[in-house]
């Protein structure tokens, strides 16, 4: 098992209320004891001005699910998790209806971690990949 906490999905969504996830429609729909799930539409907040979805929004909802993974990892009460370096690979252009993003891990260490993302379209078609790194700082 991956996750030392596991909160409901109406926990992980009411944390990310007012804030860009709530505005780009990000929803997390499934958590597992070694993956995270979320969708994300393909609509007026996240094309791009050629009427596809934009690049950003797909390295937004990466980061969200990689962020949120690694810190259901942790004590939050005595560390955070700050990202170091993320990219993504756009395969594939979406136009509309929904993106699923599902990431696991790939590094769990003391200080860092390493998380892959796969977002398919609603055809389950590789639309990009991405993985990102994040530090694990101690409070002070």
């Amino acid at each position: 098992m991956v996750f030392s906490q596991k909160p409901s999905l109406e926990q992980i969504n009411q944390s990310g209320r007012n804030t860009m996830t709530e505005h780009l429609g990000i929803v997390f729909t499934e958590i597992a004891d070694d993956f995270l799930k979320a969708i994300m539409p393909v609509d007026e907040r996240t094309k791009q001005p050629m009427g596809l979805l934009h690049g950003g929004a797909n390295v937004v909802l990466a980061e969200t699910l990689g962020s949120v993974a690694a810190s259901l990892t942790i004590d939050l009460k005595k560390q955070v998790c700050v990202g170091l370096e993320i990219n993504a690979n756009h395969l594939k252009g979406v136009k509309s209806g929904l993106v699923t993003g599902i990431t696991t891990p790939i590094h769990i260490g003391k200080s860092t971690q390493v998380w892959e993302i796969k977002i398919t379209n609603e055809q389950g078609q590789l639309c990009c990949i991405s993985r990102i790194t994040l530090a694990i700082l101690d409070k002070k």
